[in-house]
């Protein structure tokens, strides 16, 4: 009889429990309801946020928008499926040796293969002082004075024999050719062949070096004061009398500015161009 009691007691002390447990659930999701509106619609389920995964052993992709110029064929009347033929053996060149982003006045690094040299590898530094050349053709050329004496090295930018470009300093000049630079002082010419790479921000513009170089004693190798070249990096006021300066604007040629197929809009081409390229370096 004790024992029977004692299990009734034990069984009403559990529903007693259950029941108030029951009562506090319900208790709170009314309070819930209140919080979340008058309406008697239940609150929208939201989802907790996707982690993000970042892949840090690959590079960072660049976020310049830029395009190599030798992309960008010529206006002139030729079969478009040459220029697309040539993409197409640019880009499976460019998928075995890295060509990096850099403009006239960038100062480079390359790497060729040289049966002649030590470790059969030649490497040479210097300033890029031009970029010519449309297709498979083109080409670019650097600069560096060794031992007092002036050498440039014109470069095939997709020649098998390069192995390695390197862009140790990437920026701009006010010119878009720097061949000037034959005649400028030696100092603007000279780089060390042990520099240092300077990093650039992705995300960052490239800068421009509003530099303007003192030249040598004239002769020059060309007129460049004449208006034709339009040269904004040289300090004519150091080298030249204002008398000079009216005698060589006698050679301007003001319908330059005016005639239209000296230059042409690219930017309806270069779009097509610049997703055409994408896509292919992607696979």
């Amino acid at each position: 009889m004790a024992a029977r009691t004692q299990r009734a007691g034990t069984l009403i002390r559990l529903l007693g429990n259950v029941r108030f447990q029951n009562e506090r659930m319900f208790s709170v999701f009314s309070v819930r309801l209140r919080a979340a509106g008058p309406s008697d619609e239940p609150p929208k389920f939201t989802p907790p946020a996707k982690p993000v995964i970042v892949d840090k052993s690959k590079p960072e992709e660049a976020v310049r928008r830029f395009i190599s110029p030798e992309f960008i064929p010529p206006r002139q009347r030729t079969n478009p499926l040459k220029f697309y033929l040539e993409r197409k053996d640019m880009l499976q060149r460019r998928n075995v040796l890295n060509i990096p982003e850099f403009y006239v006045g960038s100062v480079l690094s390359v790497t060729t293969s040289d049966p002649h040299a030590a470790n059969n590898t030649n490497r040479f530094v210097g300033i890029c002082t031009q970029r010519s050349g449309k297709g498979l053709g083109a080409t670019f050329i650097l600069r560096n004075i060794i031992d007092g004496q002036g050498v440039e090295i014109c470069y095939e930018l997709y020649n098998p024999r390069v192995k390695r470009i390197e862009v140790l300093k990437l920026e701009k000049r006010l010119d878009d050719n720097l061949m000037y630079l034959r005649d400028a002082l030696p100092e603007y010419s000279t780089f060390d062949f042990d520099m240092k790479p300077v990093h650039l921000s992705p995300t960052q513009d490239v800068p421009v070096n509003e530099l303007k170089v003192r030249m040598k004693p004239r002769p020059w190798s060309k007129r460049w004061e004449r208006p034709k070249f339009n040269i904004q990096g040289i300090r004519f006021d150091l080298c030249l009398t204002p008398e000079q300066m009216e005698h060589a604007q006698k050679w301007a040629e003001p319908w330059r500015k005016y005639d239209m197929l000296k230059e042409y809009d690219t930017s309806s081409l270069e779009e097509k161009i610049y997703q055409e390229v994408q896509a292919e370096l992607r696979k």
